[in-house]
């Protein structure tokens, strides 16, 4: 099955895609599931196999960027074949860093953490991650939001703030599935369609101060 290529729009150079490029350690099958999951049906259960065309329809995120400063990453796919995605899904690596400080339990420490969000569950709010909305699973900063029929086209938002200035890359990748045996697929080269986003958080932290209301935060001076 041919993939058509990867086109984005509204970038504004604030990523790149490198559809030959594996990054170390993040394919997808390679992925550690986070322990004590529980029972249950697998997420990747009668998982079918086959390469299915996946067109990357924008990628954003913001290039330049301050500490505590919220932003959006957003990542829109879109079903370029003629048959369903079966689950299309996306892992993302490199909102956090690994510390290099001796005697640290636990070296990795974010450089964005994400944002909470209220959301009602159950008929009470509830402050959930402001992640792909029900595209949680058990695989490693990976969300995966099901069934993509031919021609539709699915959006991954994160809702991030710097905590660490500094240099960042955030690496992406698409999938058609959690198992590996369904493969996203772009033109040319067969591999899966991934890109990163590069730039710099700045250690001056965004102009902000409370609205004539005493309660909310708007940006810029008065």
């Amino acid at each position: 099955m041919e993939a058509r290529r990867n086109r984005f729009a509204g970038c504004s150079g604030t990523g790149r895609t490198r559809p030959g490029r594996v990054f170390g350690g993040f394919a997808l099958v390679c992925l550690i599931a986070v322990a004590g999951c529980g029972g249950g049906e697998r997420q990747d259960e009668d998982e079918p196999e086959g390469d299915f065309a996946v067109d990357v329809v924008a990628a954003m995120f913001p290039k330049q960027q301050k500490l505590a400063q919220s932003s959006n990453l957003v990542i829109t796919v879109r079903n370029a074949g003629d048959e369903a995605v079966p689950n299309v899904a996306v892992t993302v690596r490199g909102l956090s860093y690994r510390a290099t400080a001796q005697g640290l339990a636990n070296s990795e420490r974010p450089q964005f953490v994400v944002n909470g969000v209220v959301r009602e569950i159950g008929g009470l709010p509830e402050a959930k991650d402001a992640t792909p909305l029900g595209c949680d699973t058990a695989y490693v900063n990976t969300w995966a939001c099901g069934r993509l029929k031919p021609g539709a086209e699915k959006t991954f938002l994160w809702k991030v703030t710097a905590v660490k200035a500094g240099p960042y890359e955030i690496a992406w990748r698409i999938a058609a599935g959690l198992d590996g045996r369904a493969k996203a697929v772009s033109e040319g080269d067969g591999q899966a369609p991934s890109g990163s986003f590069t730039g710099t958080v700045s250690d001056k932290a965004p102009d902000v101060r409370i609205a004539d209301d005493g309660k909310t935060v708007v940006s810029g001076t008065r």
